[in-house]
């Protein structure tokens, strides 16, 4: 019986001869170990930040359907999430706080109350961990406001639109509610004009002059955060973003948002999405001396959660390599809901 041998094929007689070459990339990648030495691009636990999902109550987690593996906790259940993300050497966190539909109203009155679901969390989580883990929240008045847009509305002879200065009032008063509660950067996603200068005023103002300024300096007005929104309730109730959201075809824009957001007093800046956007971070990047920060939104980990389920990629590896082209792009921190199972499964 004829046998065939599993052994790959081996030439057996040599090709024409290559003139002298005096380097060969190949050379370097000849094992892991050599591959890992020359590497880059490298991607530790302290560079990623973990976000959660905040809810009132007690005893209480609901997961979210668009977003595998991802859940909304009740401030006594986010404490051991919060201790199992530094175990596992993430020591930055994102908060954003989910209220039902009875607990908002058009002028977003319960942002700036101490006791909702995000203060709450950041003092328990500050008495926790005291210093041990760096505590970001996000500041917004989507999951506040009952028609679900990030401002508050004013009635024009052009219909309804944001009123961006009355919005920095309550954007303000939400900012100072969570640095009592002892947040360590406030990240104003809300994408007014002017509001970070006035959040940094506000908060130098009040004593405040410690809390930092993560700014969602570049975001752009984009389908991939409608897992998100669900997570959050915060999908608007007519129209959409795009009047203070950014346009997707603009990138000389982004340098200028960034610019003005650096000059008003942030401390950090973010791009958002990360993935669409890699040539934004990428041109940002020689244009400033602060840290940067990519949002990996839920879009984007909803489809890659989505294609592994499918069986059509390597979980693992896609998320690794998603997680490493932001870095190379010239992010310095990335949020990312990959981070926890990224870790714990050994993917990075």
């Amino acid at each position: 019986m004829k046998t065939h041998s599993k052994e790959p094929p081996i030439a057996s007689t040599p090709g024409p001869a290559l003139p002298p070459l005096p380097y060969r990339p190949r050379r370097l990648r000849q094992s892991a170990a050599l591959r890992d030495s020359v590497a880059e691009t490298r991607l530790h636990p302290e560079d990623l930040i973990a976000p959660f999902f905040v809810i009132p109550g007690q005893g209480r987690e609901e997961p979210v359907h668009a977003l595998p593996g991802i859940a909304r906790y009740s401030v006594d259940l986010l404490l051991p999430q919060l201790e199992r993300s530094l175990k596992l050497g993430v020591r930055s966190v994102m908060l954003f706080g989910v209220l039902p539909p009875s607990e908002k109203d058009p002028l977003a009155q319960s942002a700036a109350d101490p006791g909702g679901p995000v203060p709450t969390a950041l003092r328990a989580a500050r008495k926790a961990f005291g210093n041990d883990l760096v505590l970001y929240a996000d500041v917004c008045l989507c999951t506040h406001t009952d028609h679900g847009h990030c401002g508050l509305l004013k009635e024009t002879p052009r219909g309804v639109v944001i009123d961006n200065d009355a919005s920095l009032v309550q954007l303000a008063r939400m900012a100072l509610t969570q640095a009592e509660a002892g947040v360590d950067c406030v990240a104003p996603s809300d994408m007014m004009d002017g509001r970070v200068g006035y959040l940094r005023r506000a908060l130098d103002e009040a004593g405040h002059t410690g809390v930092g300024i993560l700014s969602y300096a570049v975001k752009y007005a984009s389908a991939f955060y409608g897992p998100f929104r669900e997570a959050a309730g915060s999908a608007p109730s007519f129209g959409d973003r795009s009047t203070y959201q950014m346009d997707p075809r603009n990138a000389r824009e982004a340098l200028r948002e960034a610019r003005l957001d650096e000059e008003e007093g942030a401390d950090l800046l973010m791009v958002k999405p990360a993935l669409a956007y890699l040539d934004i971070l990428a041109r940002l990047r020689p244009t400033t001396q602060l840290p940067l920060v990519a949002y990996n939104v839920s879009g984007e980990y909803a489809m890659l959660k989505a294609a592994a389920a499918a069986g059509v990629l390597e979980e693992g590896r896609a998320v690794r390599e998603t997680l490493t082209a932001i870095k190379r792009a010239g992010a310095d921190l990335i949020i990312t809901y990959h981070a926890l199972e990224a870790l714990e499964r050994g993917w990075l």
